[in-house]
């Protein structure tokens, strides 16, 4: 896909829905062992990039770091299902305390009230972190309704 296509895709009003609502996505990369992983990140959309932020000695940071290729999926837990599926590249910058993106990112998650506690729980447990920064190169929206996956679209066109 080129970037003007992955950003159609991005900027639909579901794709946007999905990426200011969701407290989390999943972020799936290549282990240093060479075996596949997906775990659960908080995230920030700030219109061009997915960001993220961990620990500097997180296991994931030495496999991106040799690996950037990821896949990552925000979705919801709804009937139908709906799901944001993005394929890209991540690079990794350590970073003096907690990165903005990671403050707006919990922002998703808590009350307004709790925010304040909670950032200042951040910053005595991380004096540095690795912020993670995922440029988008694919992107397709699925809602199960009008957009299906591909593998099913075509089944369909064959009834």
């Amino acid at each position: 896909m080129n970037h003007d296509e992955v950003m159609q895709v991005l900027n639909d009003p579901l794709a946007q829905e999905l990426m200011h609502s969701q407290p989390f996505a999943r972020l799936a990369y290549i282990g240093t062992d060479g075996a596949p992983r997906a775990v659960p990140v908080s995230f920030y959309w700030n219109g061009a990039q997915f960001v993220t932020a961990t620990a500097p000695k997180a296991p994931k940071v030495c496999a991106l770091q040799a690996n950037p290729k990821i896949a990552l999926t925000v979705d919801t837990n709804t009937r139908p299902p709906h799901a944001l599926l993005v394929r890209g590249t991540a690079t990794v910058e350590e970073v003096d305390g907690v990165p903005m993106e990671q403050l707006k990112a919990f922002e998703k998650q808590m009350p307004a009230e709790q925010l304040p506690a909670h950032e200042i729980q951040m910053r005595a447990i991380y004096k540095q972190m690795a912020r993670i920064r995922i440029s988008p190169e694919w992107a397709k929206l699925l809602d199960y309704e009008t957009r299906w996956p591909s593998c099913v679209e075509k089944l369909m066109k064959e009834i």
